[in-house]
C-alpha cells in the first residue's frame, strides 16, 4: 500500500522524452492497469488505441496541433514515441468519466514501471474531425466514440520535476 501511495504522490507529467520505444512488458502492464479502471455500471465503455507506428503517431501530432492555436511549432506530444488514444462510447452517459479514470490508471501505472507520461488534451476535437473519424474507420472502430485523451508514454529525458506543495484549502471537512 505504501508503494502505491508513494507512486501517486511522485508521478509527474513529463514533457521531454528519449526517442527509444518503451519495452513491451512495460506497455503490457500499463495497458492492463488501464483496463481495470472503474467504469459506470461496469460497462467498460472505453477503448485504448496503442499508436507506436511513427507515421501514425506524427499524423496524430499534426492533427492535435491544429486544435492548439497558441502552439505555432513543435510537437504537442513532446517527442514521446508511444501515444495511447483513449476513446469512450457516447452511448454511455458516463463516457467522459470512464475515459478519465482509464487515463489516470494509465499514467499512474506508467510511473510505477518507470515510464514517463502526460495527458494531452484535444482528443475530442481530433476524433470529432473528418480526419479523426477516418482514422477510427481505418482502425476498425465502429460506433459513436468521443476522444477523451492522448496518454503519451516514453522514457523521460532529463530530470523529473518535483511535486509542488499542495494548497492549504485542498480538503474541506464537513463533520
Amino acid at each position: 500500500m505504501e508503494a502505491t501511495l508513494k507512486d501517486l504522490k511522485t508521478r509527474r507529467s513529463i514533457r521531454s522524452y528519449k526517442p527509444e520505444q518503451i519495452k513491451e512488458e512495460e506497455l503490457g502492464k500499463i495497458l492492463e492497469a488501464g483496463t481495470y479502471a472503474p467504469t459506470g455500471m461496469g460497462k467498460q465503455s472505453p477503448k485504448i488505441v496503442v499508436v507506436q507506428d511513427k507515421e501514425t503517431r506524427d499524423l496524430l501530432s499534426r492533427l492535435n496541433a491544429k486544435y492548439f492555436p497558441t502552439q505555432t511549432d513543435g510537437d504537442p506530444f513532446y517527442g514521446a514515441p508511444t501515444v495511447l488514444v483513449v476513446l469512450a462510447s457516447k452511448e454511455r452517459p458516463t463516457c467522459v468519466e470512464d475515459g478519465t479514470l482509464v487515463m489516470g490508471n494509465l499514467m499512474n501505472a506508467a510511473h510505477a514501471v518507470g515510464v514517463g507520461s502526460c495527458w494531452i488534451h484535444r482528443a475530442r476535437e481530433v476524433f470529432d474531425s473528418p480526419e479523426g473519424k477516418e482514422l477510427l474507420r481505418n482502425w476498425g472502430i465502429e460506433g459513436d466514440y468521443i476522444g477523451v485523451g492522448h496518454c503519451i508514454l516514453g522514457y523521460p529525458e532529463g530530470e523529473i520535476p518535483e511535486p509542488k506543495p499542495r494548497k492549504d484549502d485542498y480538503i474541506v471537512y464537513v463533520r
